[in-house]
């Protein structure tokens, strides 16, 4: 089967694509190194040519409201291209609970983007994925200040990236569902603490403290991030991604 992957040199992107081409797929990282442009449709149409399936799992370069302008152009040129292609499945990658917090701009272009999607008459497929494992260290970073990292006790219920593709894969290679499927990590923590864990494992002279104005997540005071009753669970704890990601 050929695949065109919107976003295919992304952390989720090329994992995507590596595990497609080791199942004997063809996997098509459509990018602007490869010539395309999924925000001026520059290239995807050519990009997509032969794909039975287009996956999109790019992001929008800022968590503002300019996420929502991005997704706007990009599921246009995407479903634009692949009607002129012949694409027979069109999946996309999305956050669980984005619905439930439009007071935060990237999980409104999220909701959005399902809403296209759906509303668009191709056949397709969405996984929502909680927030990934990977994505906790990155957070830390943007909240910190003279060693100190704050950020609020938002409940989240991590997944691994890994995980995530894995799943990915199946919908992918699998016949279009029109629905939403869910995906959480195994354990809800507070982001705080996750923050506490990473530190732990990893010590780098910072020091967290909760504060519930802090951060991106200071819009999510309840459980909207975590999994559905109806979400598949992922196998890889927190803890042992920190141990693969950082060897003792």
């Amino acid at each position: 089967m050929k695949v065109g992957v919107i976003g295919g040199t992304g952390r989720v992107g090329a994992r995507l694509i590596a595990h497609l081409r080791a199942e004997g797929h063809q996997g098509v990282a459509l990018v602007r190194s490869a010539g395309v442009d999924v925000t001026t449709g520059e290239g995807l149409r050519e990009g997509l040519a032969g794909c039975e399936v287009c996956v999109n799992v790019s992001t929008p370069p800022a968590f503002d409201g300019s996420a929502l302008d991005f997704q706007e152009r990009a599921m246009a040129h995407m479903l634009d291209a692949g009607r002129a292609a012949g694409t027979g499945h069109f999946v996309v990658l999305s956050i669980v609970g984005c619905e439930e917090v439009p007071q935060v701009p990237y999980y409104a272009a999220k909701a959005w983007q399902e809403r296209a999607l759906a509303d668009s008459g191709v056949p397709w497929s969405v996984l929502r994925a909680t927030q990934f494992h990977e994505f906790v260290p990155e957070v830390m970073d943007w909240t910190t200040e003279r060693g100190v990292v704050r950020l609020p006790s938002t409940p989240l219920q991590p997944v691994a990236v890994a995980d995530v593709v894995n799943l990915l894969v199946e919908v992918v290679l699998g016949p279009p569902t029109r629905a939403r499927a869910n995906l959480a990590g195994p354990e809800s923590f507070a982001l705080d603490d996750l923050a506490r864990h990473v530190l732990a494992r990893h010590p780098d002279g910072r020091a967290v403290v909760t504060d519930e104005e802090a951060g991106l997540f200071a819009a999510v005071p309840g459980r909207e991030l975590t999994a559905p009753r109806d979400a598949t669970i992922g196998p890889t704890t927190f803890d042992a991604w920190l141990r693969d990601s950082w060897p003792a």
